[in-house]
């Protein structure tokens, strides 16, 4: 794929050029290859004083500060290129020679992944043996997988956003596994009660809104409270033409039934086996309806409706369903036990770097002096000392910047990771090994592993997506626009929101329409009309060849269209771009368009989470679930493997 193509359409006399979007210096691909990570425009921003730059390199008290570092992160220049090379070798006929490779020593447990499954393996083993010597490997420089923290500095003041996994998710529903660990951070939810401040937005008026993009619809109109305001008041404001205006009424108001002849078992099935764009189809929604709900889905599915199984939108309370008769109950894909929506938890389980600050928890506890403080509240404002993650008389280290490319069993004798590091290869050895990597790693790394399992590590592709800081100026285009999420049907990002309004011990979110806050963006590139494991394979292929100076135009482009009418300026507003590209996002989770049931033990991320001799398999893979919990759960099911024997 080209690496620069346009997904955003020119529109026209709303479409700004590069001087107008504040790009007057272009920021090439060097410039990260290079280890040189630089801010949207920072050099060209009017009264950006070089700020962004120096947040870029700004150290930290031991050498550099990855959360601070702006430009491109998640899977960021430096961190996929080893593993590549061993893919490209094995698929080659060949292996990973590591004959040369020096010695690391030995240790009690060597991790493989310092993302929150590792980190949590490493913690429940550490219980267990409070004086076991343990090393965390992980290729970013820095931990936490997939639960990264994002900083920006601006006028002296910190603004943090999430790069990665979001919030936790229906705690109601948490393991004793899960809970355990919480506590032992001293994580106590209750506090997300008064921090989260749910009722800030409604208080400006804001609600969420859509923007209907001149590509699809003719003319480029912000429209607020989709399902959330009578349909016919809504479907008024639209672009839509008469007969779009009347699908989407009927929608919402009077569907229909696409099937009345089946019972509501049979109704269900034919739901799970329908994609949500065959079951519009069916109720006869015209292209405007198609076009509108085009990317409704991505956030959550990495996929647009044609991906996604019926059934399960109206587990989410997607319109359409209303005349069916459809009562709750278990389905062997959804499980589900109630009414949809009804979720007895709020979504406000939220620290204001996501689960990031479950990471740094979990650091603090296996390295004491990697961070001050002792609670909940002091590590959101901590800064953490990465000098003192590696240093040698700490029992535990964790050590970036490692990549693994060969894990070795051992039988009787100790298994073995070898790593490469700044180019150099290392062998360390260890009584027992936790692999909480990626699971289409696993077979490249342990090639003796059993064929059916090599196989089943190999059938989920994780679900790409990109995660994108904005730290604009103020927020008063959103608040003259009455609005404080956009959902785009035709975006180069699918999803633009003012970012969780938490404020938690020292840490005090925006306070008000004048005051800086960071915008959230959502993208998660597919290829539609195909199977979601190839759309999941087209997405990553994408997000690897695509350079930052797209997703910088893009952004910047798409701002200007959505809140121009508002005020907003991008050349002006935006202060700093954060772009958290994961070609390897989500975990894959079973669709039931395309995968079959599997028996209980059958499925593929059961077989492929098997023990082997001394090595043992834990990641939200394992749990094919794209949830914290899950990765907290494989990692107590791998520990509790070791200790069981």
């Amino acid at each position: 794929m080209a690496s620069d193509r346009d997904p955003v359409p020119a529109a026209g006399p709303t479409r700004k050029s590069d001087r107008d979007l504040g790009m007057s210096r272009k920021i090439s691909r060097r410039d990260f290859l290079n280890g040189i990570p630089v801010g949207v425009g920072a050099l060209a921003l009017p009264g950006a004083s070089g700020w962004l730059l120096g947040a870029c390199t700004a150290p930290g008290p031991s050498g550099p500060y990855p959360p601070a570092l702006t430009g491109l992160r998640g899977s960021h220049p430096g961190s996929f290129e080893v593993a590549h090379e061993l893919r490209d070798r094995v698929e080659n006929g060949g292996s990973w020679d590591d004959s040369g490779a020096a010695d690391g020593g030995s240790f009690d447990l060597v991790v493989v992944g310092g993302g929150i499954s590792g980190l949590s393996a490493a913690w429940f083993y550490r219980k267990a043996f409070p004086e076991a010597r343990i090393l965390v490997l992980d290729n970013h420089d820095d931990f936490g997988g997939h639960a990264k923290r994002n900083e920006f500095t601006h006028e002296g003041r910190t603004v943090l956003g999430y790069g990665g996994t979001q919030s936790l998710d229906s705690p109601s529903s948490f393991t004793p596994a899960v809970n355990g660990l919480l506590d032992d951070l001293g994580i106590d939810l209750d506090l997300f009660f008064t921090a989260f401040d749910r009722d800030l937005y409604r208080s400006h008026g804001l609600r969420n809104s859509v923007f209907f993009g001149s590509e699809d619809f003719g003319d480029d109109r912000l429209v607020t409270g989709m399902g959330r305001r009578p349909a016919a008041e809504f479907a008024a404001e639209t672009p839509l033409s008469e007969a779009g205006r009347s699908d989407f009424v009927r929608l919402y108001e009077a569907p229909g039934d696409p099937w009345p002849d089946l019972g509501e078992t049979a109704k269900k099935k034919r739901l799970a086996a329908t994609s949500y764009e065959a079951f519009l189809e069916a109720l006869g929604m015209g292209a405007e309806i198609q076009a509108l709900y085009r990317q409704r889905t991505h956030g959550l599915f990495g996929m647009g409706p044609d991906g996604v199984p019926a059934l399960d939108l109206w587990g989410l309370g997607y319109p359409g369903f209303q005349d069916m008769d459809l009562t709750s109950g278990d389905h062997p894909r959804l499980s589900l036990t109630a009414k949809p929506n009804d979720n007895p938890d709020p979504y406000i389980f939220h620290f204001p770097d996501g689960n990031a600050t479950i990471a740094r928890l979990l650091v603090r506890k296996l390295v004491p002096g990697a961070a001050a403080g002792s609670t909940q509240e002091d590590i959101v404002e901590a800064r953490l000392d990465y000098g003192a993650l590696d240093r040698p008389d700490s029992p535990c280290r964790i050590r970036l910047n490692s990549t693994a490319v060969r894990v070795r069993d051992g039988g009787a004798a100790p298994a073995s990771v070898t790593y490469v590091q700044n180019g150099a290869e290392t062998r360390v050895h260890a009584g027992h090994v936790v692999l909480a990597c990626y699971n289409r790693v696993i077979p490249y790394l342990l090639p003796e592993l059993p064929e059916e399992q090599r196989q089943a590590l190999a059938y989920p592709p994780k679900v790409p997506l990109v995660y994108s800081n904005v730290l604009i100026r103020n927020w008063t285009s959103f608040v003259s626009l009455g609005t404080s999420n956009i959902y785009f049907p035709a975006g180069f990002h699918a999803s633009v929101s003012l970012d969780f309004p938490v404020s938690i011990g020292g840490y005090d979110f925006s306070s008000g329409p004048e005051d800086l806050i960071v915008l959230h963006t959502v993208r998660t590139p597919c290829l539609p009309g195909a199977s979601a494991r190839v759309q999941h394979a087209a997405g990553q292929h994408e997000l690897l060849e695509m350079g930052f100076e797209t997703f910088e135009r893009e952004t910047r482009s798409q701002l200007a269209r959505a809140l121009g009418p508002g005020g907003f300026d991008p050349a002006r507003d935006i202060l700093g771009l954060t772009v958290n590209r994961w070609p390897h996002g989500y975990a894959f989770e079973f669709n039931s368009l395309w995968d079959p049931p599997y028996a209980p033990g059958e499925a593929p991320n059961e077989i492929g989470r098997r023990p082997f001799g001394r090595v043992r398999i834990a990641n939200s893979d394992a749990g094919a679930y794209a949830y914290t919990q899950s990765a907290i759960d494989q990692a107590h099911r791998a520990v509790s493997e070791i200790l069981g024997g």
